[in-house]
C-alpha cells in the first residue's frame, strides 16, 4: 500500500535521508495518561476487549495524533497477542498485569504450541492495521510491532511478568535445547506476524526486546541476539520507497550496539543508559538511531524537558557531523499513566523547534 503525500519525515529519518527537523513519536503514546484513552477503555470494558476490537484499537491509535503533531502512529495492540494466538490463553488480572492460563516449561509444552494463522487467530490485528491506515489517509506513517522472541518467551515460561525471571533463566542454564526450541517456534511466528502487518499496511516495524537486558552477556548472545539477527535477515520488508524499515529496540541493549548494527536492521532503538552521541559513534552510521530521553524527564517542568531534549539532539548531531538525519527522537522506554499531556506537548514542540546550536 502506498500512502498519498503526507508527513514522511519519520521514514526519511529511518532511511538516513536529509530531514527538515528531527521526527518524534513516543513509545506508549496511546495510553492511560490521556483522558480520552481512559474513556475508551471504560467503554470497552477491558484492555483486551479494546485491543481485540479493530474500531477501538484504531480510535486509541489516533487519539495522540489529534492532540500532538507526532510524526508517526503506532498500532495499539499488545506484544502478547502472538503467544495468546499460539494457545496460551492471555488474560489480564486486575492489578497484576498480563497472565497466561498455560505456561511453557517442557519440550512437550513447546511441541503443543499452535502455529497461529495471521488472518484467523490474529485477524483482529490485521483488521486494525488496515483500518488505521485508511483513517490516517497518509497523514503520517503507521508502525507495526512485535515482542522479540526472548521477551515473549519470558512471559510464556514465567506465565506473566516477573521480578527475577527465575524460571526462564533456569531453563536457559539447565535445558537450553528446550528454550531454543521455544525461541525457534516464536521467531517463526514473529516473522510471519510482522510480515502480515506490513502487508496489511504497516509502513515501519519495531521489535521490542524489553527483557533482553536482564540476561548476562553470554546468555544474551545465545538466547536473544541470534533471534533478533534472524528476524532482521529473514523478514520481508518490500522494495524501494515502499520498503518498511525494521527497528530493533532493546531495554539495556547498550553493550551490544555494534552487534545489533550489523544485524541487517535499518534502525536501533536505544534506552537512556547510553548517550546518543556514543551510540552514533559506535554504530558508525550503519543504522538510524531512535531514542532516547529518560521517560522520567516528562515529570519535570516544560523548560527542563526542552533543555534535556536539546541536549540529546545536540549530542547526536555532534557525533553525526552536525547533521540531524538518521535520528528519530523518542523516549528510552514507554510513557507512564501519571504523565501530563501538557508535558508531552512541550516535548514534541521542543524537538520540532530545535535546530541545533
Amino acid at each position: 500500500m502506498n500512502a498519498p503525500p503526507g508527513n514522511d519525515t519519520f521514514l526519511r529519518a529511518l532511511r538516513r535521508e536529509p530531514v527538515p527537523y528531527t521526527p518524534v513519536w513516543l513509545m506508549r503514546q496511546a495510553g492511560r495518561y490521556l483522558p480520552e484513552y481512559r474513556a475508551t477503555r471504560a467503554r470497552a470494558g477491558s484492555f483486551l476487549a479494546m485491543a481485540k476490537t479493530p474500531e477501538l484499537a484504531c480510535e486509541v491509535t489516533l487519539q495522540p495524533l489529534a492532540r500532538f503533531p507526532l510524526d508517526a502512529a503506532i498500532l495499539f495492540s499488545d506484544i502478547l497477542t502472538v503467544p495468546d494466538a499460539m494457545g496460551l490463553g492471555l488474560y489480564f488480572a486486575e492489578g497484576e498485569g498480563p497472565r497466561f492460563e498455560r505456561t511453557v516449561r517442557s519440550m512437550a509444552d513447546v511441541e503443543a504450541l499452535g502455529t497461529p494463522d495471521m488472518e484467523t487467530e490474529l485477524r483482529y490485528v490485521m483488521d486494525a492495521v488496515r483500518l488505521i491506515r485508511r483513517e490516517l489517509a497518509g497523514k503520517v506513517p503507521l508502525i507495526g510491532f512485535s515482542g522479540s522472541p526472548w521477551t515473549l518467551a519470558c512471559y510464556m515460561v514465567e506465565g506473566g511478568g516477573s521480578e527475577n525471571f527465575a524460571r526462564i533463566k533456569a531453563m536457559a542454564l539447565e535445558a537450553p535445547a528446550t528454550l531454543h526450541a521455544l525461541l525457534r517456534r516464536v521467531t517463526d511466528a514473529v516473522i510471519a506476524y510482522l510480515d502480515a502487518q506490513r502487508l496489511a499496511g504497516a509502513q515501519a516495524l519495531q521489535v521490542f526486546d524489553t527483557w533482553g537486558g536482564v540476561l548476562a552477556p553470554h546468555l544474551y548472545r545465545e538466547f536473544s541476539l541470534p533471534y533478533l539477527v534472524e528476524i532482521a535477515q529473514r523478514l520481508p520488508r518490500g522494495e524501494g520507497a515502499a520498503k518498511a524499515p525494521l527497528i530493533l529496540f532493546g531495554k539495556g541493549n547498550g553493550p551490544y550496539l555494534e552487534e545489533l548494527a550489523a544485524s541487517g536492521a535499518e534502525a536501533l532503538g536505544i534506552d537512556w543508559t547510553v548517550a546518543l552521541g556514543e551510540a552514533r559513534r559506535r554504530t558508525g552510521g550503519r543504522v538510524a538511531l531512535q531514542g532516547n530521553l529518560d521517560p522520567a524527564t516528562l515529570y519535570a517542568p516544560p523548560a527542563v524537558i526542552a533543555r534535556e531534549a536539546a541536549r540529546a539532539l545536540d549530542d547526536y548531531a555532534a557525533a553525526n557531523g552536525g547533521a540531524r538525519e538518521g535520528h528519530v527522537f523518542n523516549l528510552g522506554h514507554g510513557m507512564s499513566p501519571d504523565m501530563a499531556p501538557e508535558h508531552v506537548a512541550a516535548l514534541v514542540e521542543a524537538v520540532h523547534a530545535h535546530r541545533g546550536r
